[in-house]
């Protein structure tokens, strides 16, 4: 489906260029508030812009406009504190603004299809806060130990596995009858689920 397509292609460029940039180097805490005064210029300038659009084009601007001086921010604050847990909140942050805007792109559908459209971007989501939080996990040496390591990495396989099946149940919502029935079976099945 080009929906899910390019909406991990998306997601994979955003986790490359947190990935990145947030870590790259500190700031100062006049870099910091000068990036947050950035981020709040920008977002007007992009919210005006918004303004001359109309219906979900618009509302997608807004979410992108928003999005954007979110992740500004939490870069802003990554860098200036430099930890572990802000590089993880930036990622975190860059997440939540694909999964709004990809959330609105969405509205544009309809029936199955904008239905399939969320559970791929809340996917997506969850596989990007659960690689953002293993990350911080395996970064953080005050409190990191194998055992605790390999809980995080369970865990964030197991959230992304549910995110995953509720998509493929979502899909067979589309079909009825007897191919619904084997593939609600097949996605119980590769899922793992009773």
């Amino acid at each position: 489906m080009k929906t899910s397509k390019l909406l991990m292609a998306m997601l994979s460029a955003a986790g490359l260029a947190m990935a990145g940039g947030v870590a790259a180097q500190t700031m100062s805490k006049e870099g910091h508030d000068g990036a947050y005064k950035s981020a709040e210029s920008q977002y007007k300038m992009d919210r005006e812009q918004c303004n001359t659009l109309s219906g979900n084009a618009k509302d997608i601007c807004v979410e992108d406009a928003k999005g954007k001086e979110k992740v500004a921010k939490a870069e802003a604050d990554a860098a200036f504190k430099n930890t572990p847990k802000s590089r993880e909140a930036a990622r975190i942050a860059h997440a939540d603004a694909v999964y709004n805007v990809a959330k609105e792109k969405c509205d544009d559908l309809a029936g199955n299809a904008k239905d399939v459209c969320v559970k791929e971007a809340k996917a997506a989501h969850v596989k990007a806060t659960a690689d953002a939080h293993v990350d911080r996990v395996a970064a953080d040496t005050r409190t990191t130990s194998s055992e605790k390591m390999a809980d995080t990495r369970r865990e964030a396989a197991e959230d992304k596995r549910d995110a995953e099946y509720k998509v493929a149940i979502e899909k067979c919502d589309a079909l009825s009858g007897a191919p619904k029935d084997t593939c609600v079976q097949n996605a119980k099945a590769r899922y793992g689920k009773s």
